[in-house]
């Protein structure tokens, strides 16, 4: 293994947020929160984090404060393993307990290593193909869209769909659907088969625009979760973290969700009845919004209406009302929905800057 375990460390006095960039540079998803000693307090995944956010920890609370927010849900010990532990019998363990990571400790608890799955089986793949959804008009970008489909359009000199199937392929997905409808040629004369781009691409053309869940019906179902994105979406996303959330929560469907905050420039009144109980001058309004990111089990897949047009919010309101579990994966990444020529001049801005 020979990890370097102190990119896995962190301190419990640190804040959440300092956590989050933490996360993100090490690349594993996780950190070991550790005393001066490399004695082991605690074990924090992406997953973790999400789920305090969406809870409403602040983000500028200390790392600590979060173990013990996780430690009221999940119980306070983490799953690790003797230094030497062998391979065969850490990988029965990540596959009874379903994770991707754990901790290899000494007699006295310190740290000394770090079993990845991604070590264990070489080559580690998701088990999920991945449809993009590419076959809008894009009217809002015209004149732009008049030769082009939107997902064409060059973002640097890149593409915007070639950006995201390069996501996908960095996060493990081989297997790679695009659905067209307007200006479909210039997406497959583009990417071919895919081998160029290292993914197996399949195209589905719609013959008449089906909404964004109704050409999915017509995709070959699998036993594995299906993850929908829409063509217009930039993002830095972890695919690998939002399928574990996915199979933590037991979800039949799991949508990305991004928090938007807007100023309501007057001052907003309470009433009750006639009478005033209450002004809050130019508040804050938070919410979170759909952030065209999503991935189905194979059930919810076989819910979709054959070959007719059918969107995502109906599905999902339909899940809901009949009481599956659909649940919000809360993303903090990088991610910008170019959907106006004002969105696009973004993308180019944060390519120059290096954020994307």
């Amino acid at each position: 293994m020979n990890t370097n375990i102190s990119n896995l460390c962190i301190d419990p006095e640190g804040s959440i947020q300092e956590l989050i960039a933490f996360i993100d540079r090490n690349g594993q998803g996780i950190a070991l929160v550790v005393d001066p000693g490399r004695h082991l307090l605690g074990v924090v995944t992406d997953g973790d984090i999400r789920r305090a956010i969406l809870a409403g920890l602040d983000l500028k609370l200390t790392v600590q404060r979060l173990l013990e927010h996780k430690a009221q849900i999940n119980g306070p010990t983490p799953i690790t393993a003797p230094v030497g532990t062998s391979d065969a019998e850490l990988l029965r363990m990540m596959n009874q307990h379903v994770l991707r990571h754990i901790p290899l400790v000494d007699p006295e608890g310190r740290v000394g290593d770090m079993s990845l799955l991604s070590n264990l089986v070489k080559g580690y793949e998701l088990p999920i193909a991945a449809v993009i959804m590419a076959g809008g008009y894009g009217n809002r970008l015209r004149p732009l869209t008049e030769e082009l489909p939107k997902p064409m359009l060059p973002v640097g000199d890149t593409p915007l769909i070639e950006r995201v199937v390069e996501q996908l392929r960095s996060a493990g997905i081989r297997r790679v659907n695009v659905t067209t409808h307007y200006r479909s040629k210039a997406i497959t004369d583009h990417f071919g088969d895919g081998s160029r781009f290292g993914v197996e691409m399949h195209y589905v053309e719609e013959k008449h625009p089906l909404g964004t869940a109704g050409a999915i019906s017509l995709l070959e179902i699998t036993n594995e979760p299906l993850l929908v994105i829409n063509g217009d979406v930039l993002t830095q996303v972890n695919f690998r973290a939002m399928l574990d959330f996915h199979h933590d929560n037991g979800a039949d469907m799991t949508v990305a969700v991004r928090q938007h905050e807007f100023q309501i420039p007057y001052g907003v009144v309470e009433t009750d009845g006639v009478g005033i109980i209450g002004i809050s001058e130019k508040p804050m309004v938070r919410s979170l919004i759909n952030a065209g990111i999503y991935l189905l089990s194979p059930a919810t897949c076989q819910q979709i209406p054959n070959g007719r047009p059918s969107d995502i919010p109906d599905l999902i309101t339909r899940l809901v009302a009949e009481g599956r579990p659909v649940v919000s994966f809360p993303i903090h990444e990088y991610w910008l929905d170019i959907g106006q020529h004002a969105d696009l001049q973004q993308a180019q801005t944060d390519v120059q800057k290096g954020k994307i």
